[in-house]
C-alpha cells in the first residue's frame, strides 16, 4: 500500500545545485548513483481519510546543540505502520546529524501520534521554541494545520504528505508524488514513437489522483486516450470495465494501469482472457510496479515504470542498518534528506537559508532518492528513472536526469 513520502537569488544555478548536492554528499552519500529501483510506496496507507489512531503524545525530545533550531513532527507513538514509519524517520534524521560535518542545527522532535491535533500543538510549541522551518508531519490533514500555524509566523514547512492538495506557497513536500511517476512515464512512452493510450485506473483515491495526471500529461503531449475505465479490485466486478479497455486496445499503441502487485496480475489476466496480448501493446505503470509479483506475472514482462533509483536508498539502508540493527521505513530518506538539506542550507545560505528563492531553486538537490526541487506551489518535482519488468526485476531502460533541464522528467 503506498503511503500517505530552486536558490534564483544564486547567478551560478546549476553550480550552486552542485555545491549544495556537494555539502550533502558529506552527510554520507547523499548524492548517489543509479540502478534498479526500489518500492518506495510500502509504508503507510495512501491518502487515507482516517489516520491511524492517536496513541498518548510523548514528550517531545531534542537531537543536536546547535544554535539554528527545527521542528521535527513525526507520528512517533501512532499504530501499526505510521508508528513504525515515524520511528524510523526520527533514526533518519538523527543520522543525517551525525553523518552532516558539524551542523549547526538542533531538532526540536515533537510527536504527533498520527493526529492533527497534536501536530499543531507540536508545531505550536516547536515555533514558541525559536524553530525557523517545520518539518514534517506525515499525513495530509496534519500537513494543513501545521501549515496555518507556520504561516502566521512566516516559517516555511517541509511536509512529508503524497497529497499534493495540501502543499502551498511556503508549505512544501518533499514525498514522492504520484503525479511525478505518471508525468515521467507518458513523456518517456510519447519519445518512443507512442501517442495512443487507453488506461484502466483503479476505483480508490489513488486512482484519482493518478487519472488527473494522465488526462493532463497526455494532453501536454498532444497524445490522445482512446478508452479509460475505473475498476474496483474485485475480481468479478472488474470484469465489464477492464472487457470495455480491452475492445479498445487495437486502436491504443500503449495501456496504463496503475496499480500495485496485489491487483495487476488479476487485471492482467481478464486483459488476457478477453483477446488482449500484451506482448503487442506497451504496458505503462507507477512506482507500484516495483513489486516482485509484478515481475513474476509472465503476461507484464517488458512493461515499463517510472520510479526513483534505488542505489541512494540501498546504500542509506546499510548505514541504517549497521546504526539501528533493524531495516529502515522506506519513508526513513524523507526525513534524513529533509535534515540533510537543512543542515547544508545552514551551512552555506547565511540569513536567507530557509527563504522561498532558496528553497526553489530552480535547479533543485540531490538525495539519497536523486533529484528534486521544490515548486513554488509547494509539490515537488523529481527525476525519476524508466524501468523495464522482467523476470529477474526491474531493468533501467531510461536514466535519472543529473540536472533540470528541458528534458528532466
Amino acid at each position: 500500500m503506498p503511503p500517505e513520502v530552486q536558490v534564483q537569488e544564486l547567478a551560478t544555478g546549476t553550480t550552486r545545485r552542485r555545491s549544495l548536492a556537494g555539502l550533502l554528499a558529506t552527510a554520507g552519500a547523499l548524492l548517489t548513483g543509479c540502478s534498479g529501483a526500489s518500492n518506495y510506496f510500502s509504508s503507510l496507507p495512501y491518502f487515507s481519510s482516517t489516520p491511524p489512531r492517536s496513541a498518548p503524545t510523548a514528550p517531545g525530545t531534542t537531537i543536536g546543540t546547535g544554535e539554528v533550531k527545527a521542528g521535527l513532527i513525526l507520528p512517533l507513538s501512532a499504530s501499526g505502520n505510521a508508528g513504525v514509519a515515524g520511528q524510523a524517520m526520527r533514526n533518519a534524521a538523527e543520522m543525517a546529524l551525525s553523518e552532516f560535518n558539524s551542523p549547526n542545527i538542533q531538532l526540536l522532535v515533537k510527536d504527533d501520534g498520527g493526529g492533527a491535533e497534536p501536530a499543531r500543538q507540536g508545531a505550536q510549541q516547536a515555533l514558541d521554541a525559536g524553530a525557523e522551518i517545520i518539518l514534517g508531519p506525515l499525513f495530509a490533514q496534519s500537513v494543513s494545520l501545521v501549515g496555518q500555524v507556520a504561516r502566521a509566523r512566516n516559517v516555511p514547512v517541509i511536509a512529508f504528505s503524497t497529497d499534493a492538495n495540501v502543499a502551498s506557497n511556503g508549505v512544501y513536500l518533499l514525498s514522492f508524488l504520484p503525479e511525478s511517476d505518471v508525468e515521467r512515464i507518458v513523456q518517456y512512452a510519447a519519445s518512443t514513437g507512442k501517442h495512443s493510450f487507453a488506461a484502466l485506473v483503479p476505483d480508490n483515491p489513488y486512482g484519482t489522483v493518478v487519472e488527473a495526471a494522465f488526462k493532463q500529461a497526455v494532453a501536454r503531449g498532444r497524445g490522445q486516450i482512446v478508452a479509460l475505465e475505473r475498476y474496483p479490485h474485485d475480481k468479478g466486478a472488474m470484469a465489464a470495465p477492464i472487457k470495455n479497455v480491452a475492445q479498445a486496445a487495437g486502436r491504443a499503441d500503449a495501456l496504463f494501469i496503475p496499480d500495485g502487485g496485489d491487483a495487476i496480475p488479476d487485471v492482467v489476466q481478464v486483459l488476457v482472457a478477453n483477446g488482449v496480448n500484451t506482448k503487442k501493446i506497451q504496458l505503462l505503470g507507477t512506482g507500484l510496479w516495483d513489486d516482485q509479483r509484478i515481475f513474476l506475472t509472465p503476461a507484464l514482462d517488458g512493461g515499463w515504470y517510472a520510479g526513483p533509483d534505488s542505489t541512494g536508498f540501498r546504500n542509506f539502508a546499510a548505514r541504517y542498518r549497521a546504526r539501528y540493527r533493524q531495516d529502515p521505513a522506506r519513508t526513513a530518506t524523507l526525513a534524513y534528506d529533509a535534515v540533510a538539506l537543512v543542515a547544508a542550507l545552514v551551512k552555506t545560505q547565511g540569513p536567507r537559508r530557509f527563504s522561498a528563492p532558496v528553497l526553489t531553486n530552480p535547479s533543485g538537490f540531490t538525495g539519497i532518492d536523486g533529484l528534486f526541487r521544490f515548486r513554488p506551489d509547494g509539490t515537488n518535482e523529481r527525476g525519476l528513472a524508466v524501468f523495464r519488468v522482467t523476470p529477474s526485476g526491474a531493468q533501467i531502460i531510461s536514466p535519472a536526469p543529473h540536472s533540470f533541464g528541458s528534458s528532466a522528467i
